[in-house]
């Protein structure tokens, strides 16, 4: 069944990426992982082509693999080089766009993807229409995504509300409540809840089975490890200030992100970007980019993230 699969996957790859070989870039690692079956976890590069300053970019994206490769699993890093989309291994010139690398992954038949956290609908959006193409994406994109959830910038309710509508399954990872990429709670209630690397699998393997060609895909919000909750809580702190102060201004529209962003910076003196690359500039998927926080927390998400993930995509090697 494993075989099977691996070469549906692979006819993926050649139908819908290109029928030419030299379109397309594949790493020999990655096709043998996908032909022979084994766990396979797709990872971005927008922390190596601007997520982060070099040479702290490299060294990020070197451990994230590690962590892929310690569990057992193949990393998958996806970018696009001289316009060229490249499946596995990275180079420092990489060029991310995070909406292709969830679609190259899910061409190839890479089941399980990893990001920080993910874009999603701006506050007062009822008047902007500034949504994430992060939520389109994901419903009509069949993957699982493993993410930090959203930042508490954006309006939660309405992205959630908006992934269901994209027939999106939510889930968040041993919580009850949908993280905020910095914070565990935000009062916002998961659609379900997932207790475990198997459930994880069998939620995926549910819906692979279904012979509906369903193609929305699995969201699984996983909260900032408890260590750098502290961070993340100084971080939450600062961006409800920060929206008093957008709300006294009258900042709104395009200009509100922008507004919110550079106030969570000065707010925290720069901490937040460790608890952004966690988050990995909404980071998997497109989002806003933390450029000026700390790294601290924002490193620890995304390995955290990748933990997970590497951990869902064996159990789900192991169910197929």
């Amino acid at each position: 069944m494993a075989s099977s699969s691996a070469h549906y996957r692979i006819s993926n790859l050649q139908n819908h990426i290109s029928p030419l070989e030299e379109n397309n870039k594949i790493s020999p690692q990655v096709s043998e992982a996908l032909s022979n079956g084994r766990a396979v976890v797709a990872l971005e590069s927008t922390i190596i082509s601007h997520g982060m300053p070099y040479p702290q970019n490299l060294q990020t994206a070197k451990e994230v693999e590690s962590i892929v490769r310690e569990n057992g699993d193949v990393p998958a890093t996806i970018a696009i080089l001289n316009g060229v989309p490249c499946i596995g291994g990275y180079k420092r010139k990489w060029c991310n766009y995070s909406l292709c690398n969830v679609v190259f992954a899910s061409m190839v038949g890479i089941q399980v993807f990893v990001t920080g956290g993910i874009g999603g609908v701006h506050r007062h959006a009822n008047y902007t229409m500034d949504i994430s193409s992060d939520l389109t994406a994901l419903g009509r994109t069949p993957i699982a995504v493993i993410s930090a959830g959203v930042k508490s910038i954006l309006d939660i309710p309405k992205t959630l509300e908006y992934l269901e509508t994209q027939e999106v399954y939510v889930a968040a990872y041993k919580s009850d409540e949908f993280p905020a990429v910095f914070t565990e709670k935000n009062g916002c209630k998961a659609h379900s809840r997932v207790n475990s690397p198997e459930d994880c699998a069998r939620v995926i393997g549910k819906y692979a089975n279904m012979k509906l060609n369903r193609q929305a895909g699995i969201l699984f919000a996983v909260p900032i490890p408890k260590q750098h909750s502290a961070a993340g809580n100084l971080i939450e702190s600062a961006t409800q200030r920060a929206l008093t102060n957008a709300r006294e201004q009258n900042v709104t529209g395009n200009a509100e992100t922008p507004f919110l962003l550079a106030r969570v910076n000065e707010l925290t003196g720069g901490t937040s970007l460790a608890a952004s690359i966690i988050s990995l500039e909404q980071q998997c998927l497109s989002i806003v980019k933390l450029e000026f926080l700390d790294t601290v927390s924002d490193i620890a998400l995304v390995k955290n993230n990748a933990l997970i993930g590497s951990q869902i995509a064996v159990a789900l090697s192991q169910l197929m």
